[in-house]
């Protein structure tokens, strides 16, 4: 059996491009030789959430006076999902949310988690501002390119 070599400095680049691009984790293969390189997780379990339906009155008028998705989705402050996931809006269970509608928010503080394939990802804040609208519901499904919140 072949002695397997680790070059830890090909390890420390795979972990430095975990942290630039906060991504969970990293796997490569060589063909019988692997290696996997994983940020530590956050666990979250999600707590069951009751629909609430939206009161008519609450409803954009379809006569311009409110935004539309699109707007929202064009919208320079739009923070869109980078993946597909449920969005979580607290760290945990029973816990304050990241960020609330009114929320000063500084670039890079973290608005909100998505777990995806047990991973939570931190979405975080493009840019410092205002967080004006929350756009999901905790233990939401999101698709890639959702918008999610809007900080302006």
């Amino acid at each position: 059996m072949a002695k397997f070599e680790m070059d830890t400095e090909f390890v420390r680049k795979l972990a430095q491009i975990l942290h630039e691009t906060e991504l969970g984790e990293i796997e490569l293969a060589d063909g019988d030789k692997r290696i996997r390189v994983a940020r530590p997780t956050v666990t979250v379990a999600a707590a069951p959430v009751a629909a609430v339906p939206m009161p008519a009155a609450a409803a954009a008028p379809a006569g311009g006076g409110g935004a539309s998705a699109n707007d929202v989705g064009n919208h320079p402050g739009t923070v869109k999902s980078p993946m597909v996931g449920t969005a979580y809006l607290a760290p945990e269970p029973g816990k304050p949310p990241f960020v609330s509608v009114g929320h000063k928010v500084t670039a890079g503080q973290t608005l909100l988690i998505i777990e995806a394939m047990k991973t939570f990802n931190p979405i975080k804040a493009p840019k410092a501002g205002t967080v004006t609208q929350v756009l999901v519901e905790n233990a939401q499904p999101v698709e890639f390119g959702e918008p999610l919140m809007v900080v302006e």
